[in-house]
């Protein structure tokens, strides 16, 4: 074993924390680069928000009115005119209230009748599944062991409302006899939602009958012995196994649709997220007009005073010193983040809308495949740049909100030689189904022909995928009875 110097030449890719702090401003959202500016204020002395522009008018009037009260103290004060304050003589309540102060500050509050509740207080929560229910079981039972076996039960409920475990598994959680276990579940079966609490489908819609009043009908069979029957529509099938008419299974049918299948849907969230766009498309003289949308953001300046501090530079201490070049350098290129940000997104929205000009006017029929590297090269960026441009993003033109990514998609060759969409293929495909005849739904293969009576060269397997990216089931689970 020998020791021996060796020299290499290398070439790494080092991303400073500067180049960093710039690529993450690159993929925010609206809102979260708000919050990061807001943050950016409070962390960064050299980082100042440009104040609201006012009219000149407002100004001058504040300041005269209070240069005026500023004279009137001086001379009053100079003059001796204030007399000592009499501690036994002054109304304090009159004073505080004609001054509009509220008690707050003094450490008691006095209540005020005019003043109302808030919108924010008069706001409410919705129950969640688990609270509705256990209000419910407290209510209805005063055994403590069926109240601790039925929490457990509404503690392993699905958002769907069904019972994940069993009840060995519950009973064994509970340290109880599988008999209370299973009293608890049958208790809570009862409760609102209906079919709350069912072990599977099956279960759910009878519990839902027996409350209806309907068991030991024709409905009740069907769902119990012809289940699966019923789930592949095939209803000649289950006529000629109970020996009804099709008019009678019909009717028996419309009962069953009626059923919810999911009961804790009701107590889905609820929740709206609200998006802003960050880019508006507006039409201008016939023209396509993008507009950022930088209402909110603060705008930035640096700081007039700590730049006197650091220009003068021996004044102050060298650790202060170094702390104020670190910040300043900071807040510098914080402000040339943002506006290389929003030049990007400038640039890759306007290339968006030259490219989809055809879909702002007339629709989703006319949206046209486009990929990331058609406009990296249109805008002379790299690829990955417009990945993050493009990254929860959203953009507001004349047909809706979307999000930047919408507009990039695959594309389906035409028999005239063009191309479209992917994206307009599955809302054909989505309108057609939504339009067709229940009785006779049309097959993966009908729906393939008529693409391509549209001039769109499309196999059955693809229409088969875009189907099910749509959720939507197949012809044999779409057909319906109908009388």
């Amino acid at each position: 074993m020998d020791t021996k110097l060796d020299m290499r030449l290398t070439q790494k890719l080092i991303m400073t924390p500067q180049l960093q702090q710039a690529i993450k401003l690159l993929q925010l959202s609206k809102l979260e680069l708000e919050q990061t500016v807001y943050q950016a204020l409070l962390e960064n002395p050299f980082l100042d928000e440009t104040p609201v522009e006012t009219t000149e008018t407002d100004e001058d009037e504040t300041y005269k009115t209070v240069t005026a009260s500023e004279q009137a103290t001086t001379r009053e004060d100079e003059g001796g005119a204030i007399s000592p304050l009499d501690g036994e003589t002054m109304k304090w309540g009159e004073y505080l209230s004609d001054d509009g102060y509220d008690n707050k500050e003094a450490g008691y509050y006095k209540d005020n009748d005019d003043e109302g509740m808030t919108y924010d207080q008069m706001l409410t929560r919705p129950s969640s599944l688990s609270e509705h229910l256990s209000w419910q079981l407290n209510l209805a039972t005063s055994d403590d062991e069926i109240i601790k076996a039925g929490e457990i039960i509404i503690g392993n409920l699905d958002d769907n409302g069904y019972l994940q475990s069993t009840i060995e598994e519950i009973a064994a959680t509970n340290g109880g006899s599988r008999d209370k276990a299973l009293e608890a579940l049958k208790l809570i079966q009862q409760f609102d939602p209906a079919g709350i609490a069912a072990r599977d489908l099956r279960e759910c819609l009878l519990i839902q009958l027996s409350l209806l009043g309907v068991k030991g009908t024709i409905v009740e069979t069907i769902i119990s012995e012809h289940l699966a029957d019923f789930e592949r529509k095939r209803f000649h099938v289950i006529a000629r196994k109970l020996g009804i008419s099709m008019e009678d299974l019909a009717h028996a049918l419309k009962v069953i649709e009626r059923l919810e299948p999911k009961p804790g849907r009701l107590f889905y969230s609820s929740d709206n997220v609200a998006i802003i766009p960050d880019v508006y498309v507006v039409k201008h003289e016939g023209e396509y007009v993008v507009l950022l949308n930088d209402d909110g953001i603060p705008r930035l300046k640096l700081n007039p005073t700590y730049r006197r501090m650091l220009k003068g530079g021996n004044e102050i201490a060298d650790d202060a010193k170094g702390y104020l070049e670190e910040k300043f350098r900071s807040a510098v290129w914080m402000i040339r983040s943002i506006e290389q940000r929003n030049r990007t997104i400038y640039k890759v929205a306007q290339s968006i809308v030259k490219c989809q000009e055809d879909f702002l006017e007339k629709g989703i029929n006319e949206l046209k495949p486009l990929t990331l590297r058609e406009i990296a090269d249109d805008i002379n960026m790299h690829e990955s740049t417009v990945s993050r441009v493009t990254h929860n993003k959203y953009i507001c033109t004349p047909q809706g909100i979307f999000e930047l990514k919408y507009f990039f998609s695959s594309g389906l060759n035409t028999s005239n030689g063009d191309s479209c969409s992917s994206k307009s293929v599955r809302d054909m495909i989505n309108k057609l189904i939504t339009d067709e005849n229940h009785r006779k739904p049309f097959s993966d293969q009908q729906i393939m022909e008529y693409l391509k009576g549209q001039q769109i060269e499309i196999a059955r397997r693809t229409v088969a995928k875009y189907r099910k990216e749509l959720k939507l089931p197949s012809a044999s689970r779409r057909r319906k009875l109908v009388i």
